[in-house]
């Protein structure tokens, strides 16, 4: 029988957000039902209430999140009743090349639940990344939930669903930071502090904070980062350059994709080094570089869909490492608050005044 529970949509490119009532239906083959105990509030969802990544609405918010299975459908395996579990949007199909290839961080063929949610009225529902948890209950697909240990805080937990993940697997999966390495971040929000903290995790050596807000760099500093470089008032390219004898870092993130953040972290890298690209770039984003440049200066520039990261491998580790005390995740959580307080949470977002606020339920 379905039921129905409060959650937060958008309905208009631009309006704000609002409480309705949401019809979650029984899950269906594959999917499960989740009570949802977390949600972080991330810059994807304003991106989807501004019509920034399609004009499917109107949307189920939220995507960063954590709960408990409270029921599931004819053949799941991976979860049952009262796990408590992190959500996922790339659930991996197992089946397509890049998964028989035994690289299924790079899924082709992820999915969500079949059946749709909709409005109390038979609207149906796009839920953001295939989740929409801005809601007191969620309909996923089993693939999108990965069992984690209870004892972690669900506010905590539920950030490695999206920018948390994305940070940190872009620091340790996609850019392989190894001990000793130097590291350059450029952009210390939310992602790029994850990306501070991972590379520290991985044992780097030098870790450079890039940002035109003060405040930011000085959170960068708490969460790992051994220098810091105002780019506002500083050429961050020379002063990375400066700090690493001349060469530039092993390692830089962009973690903001504007061109100009990206032609920074291109030449800011040592001759050989790596670029990892994590910021998501708007879709009218166009980049020059010189040919001859991406040529002699060798190295790698690699993309980094959600840290590349395999939330069947990487969700129950970096929880295990929270719980140990050596991933502070609780660092990440600047507020809690109840679910009509998302709008609210937006303009702060916006303003840069938090990490992340975390909707509690």
């Amino acid at each position: 029988m379905s039921q129905q529970v409060r959650g937060v949509v958008a309905r208009t490119k631009g309006e704000p957000v609002g409480i309705e009532t949401i019809v979650i239906p029984d899950p269906g083959p594959q999917e499960a039902v989740v009570r949802i105990q977390a949600c972080g509030v991330c810059h994807t969802d304003l991106h989807y209430r501004e019509g920034g990544i399609n004009d499917a609405f109107p949307f189920l918010l939220g995507h960063e999140a954590a709960g408990v299975v409270e029921s599931v459908g004819a053949d799941v395996t991976e979860v049952v009743p009262g796990d408590f579990v992190v959500l996922n949007w790339r659930a991996v199909c197992g089946r397509c090349r890049a998964c028989l290839r035994g690289r299924p961080w790079y899924c082709f063929d992820t999915h969500n639940a079949r059946q749709k949610m909709t409005l109390i009225d038979g609207t149906e529902l796009s839920p953001a990344l295939g989740i929409g948890a801005f809601a007191e209950k969620t309909l996923a697909a089993a693939g999108q939930c990965t069992k984690v240990d209870p004892a972690a805080s669900p506010a905590a937990a539920g950030l490695l669903g999206c920018g948390v993940m994305a940070g940190i697997g872009a620091a340790i999966n996609t850019g392989a930071v190894g001990r000793g390495d130097s590291v350059a971040v450029i952009g210390c929000g939310g992602v790029g502090d994850a990306a501070v903290m991972g590379s520290r995790l991985a044992g780097a050596a030098k870790i450079i904070a890039v940002d035109i807000d003060d405040r930011k760099l000085a959170t960068a500093a708490s969460l790992g980062a051994t220098h810091t470089v105002n780019s506002r008032e500083t050429d961050p390219v020379e002063a990375v350059r400066g700090l690493t004898g001349g060469f530039g870092a092993d390692v830089v993130i962009d973690s903001v994709g504007h061109p100009e953040t990206y032609r920074q972290a291109f030449y800011a890298r040592d001759l050989a080094g790596t670029v990892v690209l994590v910021g998501v770039p708007a879709p009218q984003a166009r980049l020059e570089l010189p040919l001859l440049d991406v040529f002699g200066r060798g190295g790698t520039l690699k993309s980094s869909w959600y840290g590349d990261c395999l939330p069947s491998r990487d969700f129950p580790m970096l929880i295990d490492l929270y719980l140990q005390g050596r991933l502070d995740l609780d660092a990440f959580v600047s507020e809690t608050i109840a679910l009509d307080g998302v709008e609210d949470a937006f303009a702060r977002m916006q303003k840069g005044d938090v990490l992340r606020s975390v909707v509690v339920l």
